[in-house]
């Protein structure tokens, strides 16, 4: 599949991604945040059963757009790749912090969506955070635990580099997978301003309980698909596909936070079996 970029301009500055495969419209939308894109293999796999449009968000090169990070703003961003390619309606793919950006696009816009896909997502609380670090701390030496929190407590105060971001990164990705010998290269830019903007935004909608208020109303179709090695607690995404009638969870063995990667077949297998059994949907299948 050959993907065709594209930029989106937005207040401030451009959305810069790329669109391909053939089939109804999914936005791609990646975690971290403020990293840059790296759901290629993910678009490519899925690439028969979706035309896909995936972009860095903004903040990180090579997209531009400066402050508010926001998830308002995020959402705003979701809606203008929309609108660039004047698609009334999309499915959201959302990865990690992604799949969590995209539950929030379903209860702000849900008009705008034809359903969501939630990847190793970060659910609707906050409470799966103790956790999570605990299980990427088993695989650290006591100095990489060390350097993660102090940054991690520099990036909350506002202070942090991006070199520092890089370099948590770098110690923190080969931990996402169930073998670190099937690692994809880790992010070589951190977009320091967006990813302090974007965390202290999603701190916000977890006091407010924003999803845990709004999911149950939400009528689309959601999967959620989650490794059963995923230092992310599964336990995630089974508590937050209880808020949405009619939510399934398909956990795939052998794979940690990135299935399509460690288990590319399954992972193709849960996500078509799910869209073979959604009735035929005419409205948004275009695009440009």
């Amino acid at each position: 599949m050959t993907a065709q970029p594209f930029e989106v301009p937005i207040e401030q500055g451009v959305l810069v991604g790329h669109r391909g495969g053939d089939g109804p419209p999914a936005l791609l939308l990646h975690g971290g945040a403020a990293v840059p894109d790296y759901l290629g293999d993910c678009a490519e796999l899925l690439g028969d059963l979706f035309t896909t449009y995936r972009y860095t968000q903004r903040g990180t090169p090579p997209s531009g757009a400066g402050p508010p990070y926001s998830i308002e703003a995020h959402l705003d961003d979701a809606l203008a790749v929309l609108d660039a390619f004047e698609i009334d309606r999309a499915w959201a793919i959302g990865h990690s912090w992604g799949g969590h950006l995209a539950l929030q696009l379903l209860v702000a816009h849900p008009e705008r969506l034809l359903g969501v896909i939630c990847v190793g997502t970060l659910g609707a609380d906050a409470d799966v955070f103790p956790e999570y670090e605990q299980n990427l701390a088993r695989r650290m030496t006591d100095d990489e635990i060390g350097f993660v929190r102090e940054t991690q407590a520099r990036r909350r105060a506002g202070e942090v580099s991006e070199a520092d971001l890089v370099e948590v990164f770098r110690i923190v990705w080969p931990r996402f997978f169930r073998d670190a010998a099937n690692a994809t290269a880790p992010p070589e830019h951190v977009g320091a301003e967006a990813s302090i903007g974007t965390n202290r935004s999603l701190a916000e909608h977890f006091a407010r309980g924003t999803l845990r208020k709004r999911l149950p109303s939400a009528k689309a179709p959601v999967l959620f698909v989650h490794g059963e090695h995923d230092p992310m607690p599964i336990r995630t995404a089974w508590e937050t596909a209880a808020l949405i009638e009619g939510a399934r969870v398909e956990p795939v063995a052998g794979a940690a936070h990135f299935p399509w990667v460690e288990q590319p077949r399954a992972f193709r297998r849960a996500v078509g079996s799910f869209l073979s059994e959604q009735p035929a949907r005419t409205a948004g299948a275009g695009g440009l």
